[in-house]
């Protein structure tokens, strides 16, 4: 099954007093992201506001989404859970018991 698959590539913050957002990037992690589209080049990313303003002061973040396929396995069986009524039958019967 395919599921989109956000690729954190940088971080930016606004630039004070204008309505810009400045954004640095590694260029060797843009090129891992570049397609073609018309025999031309390109990288599309989003730039996303954070919730909270990180440690450097940083306001947005910057990811490649992209369709990846998801790997599928099988969930492990969870482990049977003792009910009372289980653990009352599992217990040894005294041989000198009226009934």
């Amino acid at each position: 099954m395919k599921k989109f698959v956000k690729n954190y590539i940088g971080k930016g913050k606004k630039v004070e007093g204008l309505e810009i957002i400045k954004i640095n990037l590694k260029i060797a992690d843009l090129v891992k992201f570049a397609h073609k589209y018309n025999d031309e080049d390109y990288i599309s990313l989003e730039v996303a506001k954070l919730q909270n303003t990180d440690n450097f002061g940083h306001d947005y973040t910057v990811y490649v989404n992209r369709l990846e396929e998801e790997q599928v396995s099988e969930p492990a069986p969870a482990p049977k859970k003792q009910t009372k009524k289980s653990k009352a039958s599992k217990q040894e019967v005294p041989a000198d018991l009226p009934f």
